[in-house]
């Protein structure tokens, strides 16, 4: 549909109306399952994602885990199906699919995918990127204070539930078939699939501080994303995936945890006794997204956004 807008298109400079139709964000995807208590919410869009053909057909008065193994496991899962034969499909025909495998388990950087697939720099890989982030199929991420650095840039699946696929089904079909679905689950997910949603917690915080944004609750903000550090004290470096830039270069740092219970005083404290050690890293203010809340009102200390918040 992109090639219709292209100058060399009988149709170009002649549309009245360009829209970007995107799935849809953690937000409206929850409209689909409005009763659900907010962790059931962030793991059935961390899991799932936001096509809205796939959020119709979720029974989400069950557990995740029985959506997980009625739709994306059987070989004739409805969801799985949709994935192998309408979007993977498209890609296999001019992409090596096992890019997107990289990526789905922990493999970020070119030269990590390249090392994967165990290629030699000829060009194909560098191609097949650029054309898949035409696509929207994979993103390109680069942290807020190394915008530009191309040694601190990163590729990741767009898309939620092409993530979970290439983390826990692709490449799997025979095992799955052999031992069944219901041991598949238990023996391959139910061990991780708290620590992969807990991940998809990041986005779905970088989609609220988008959000907010746009509808200027955050009349300073400047950039968000991820933050590069360097701690040559300690020599380590790192990544922190949630952090919103202010005017004057100031920076706000968030953790996000996937929480059942309330987080205590006492652990925001830890956290940000830990940030503050950090050398290279100076944080203007701290804030927590808790899925489960807090046990103590904000006394000015921390940012605080539960689950209500995400959500309201």
């Amino acid at each position: 549909m992109k090639e219709l807008l292209t100058e060399d298109n009988p149709l170009f400079g002649r549309f009245s109306l360009i829209q970007h139709i995107h799935d849809f964000d953690y937000y409206d995807a929850a409209k689909f399952y409005p009763d659900l208590p907010v962790r059931e919410k962030a793991a059935f869009y961390g899991v799932f994602g936001g096509c809205p053909y796939v959020l119709e057909n979720l029974e989400t008065d069950k557990p995740i885990k029985d959506n997980i193994i009625r739709l994306l496991l059987p070989e004739t899962g409805l969801i799985r199906s949709h994935i192998e034969n309408i979007m993977l499909r498209e890609i296999q025909k001019s992409f090596d699919a096992r890019i997107l495998e990289a990526l789905g388990n922990g493999k970020k950087r070119y030269t990590e995918i390249r090392d994967q697939l165990g290629g030699s720099e000829t060009g194909l890989l560098d191609k097949q990127l650029k054309i898949l982030l035409g696509m929207e199929t994979i993103q390109k991420a680069e942290p807020i204070n190394r915008r530009n650095d191309k040694k601190k840039q990163f590729y990741e699946i767009t898309d939620n539930l092409m993530r979970f696929y290439f983390s826990y089904i692709f490449g799997r079909a025979g095992t799955i078939a052999r031992i069944g679905e219901k041991q598949y689950y238990t023996r391959n997910i139910e061990e991780t699939l708290e620590q992969f949603i807990s991940r998809r917690l990041e986005g779905i915080t970088l989609q609220y501080f988008h959000r907010m944004a746009v509808q200027g609750k955050y009349p300073d903000i400047g950039d968000y994303g991820s933050y590069w550090y360097d701690d040559p004290v300690n020599k380590r470096n790192g990544e922190f995936d949630c952090v919103i830039k202010r005017t004057g270069d100031l920076y706000d740092f968030y953790e996000c945890k996937y929480f059942k219970r309330p987080m205590t005083f006492r652990e925001c404290e830890q956290e940000k006794y830990q940030l503050q050690k950090m050398q290279g890293v100076e944080a203007a203010g701290i804030g927590f997204v808790c899925t489960g809340g807090f046990d103590f009102e904000n006394r000015t200390e921390f940012t605080l956004i539960d689950g209500e918040i995400l959500y309201q």
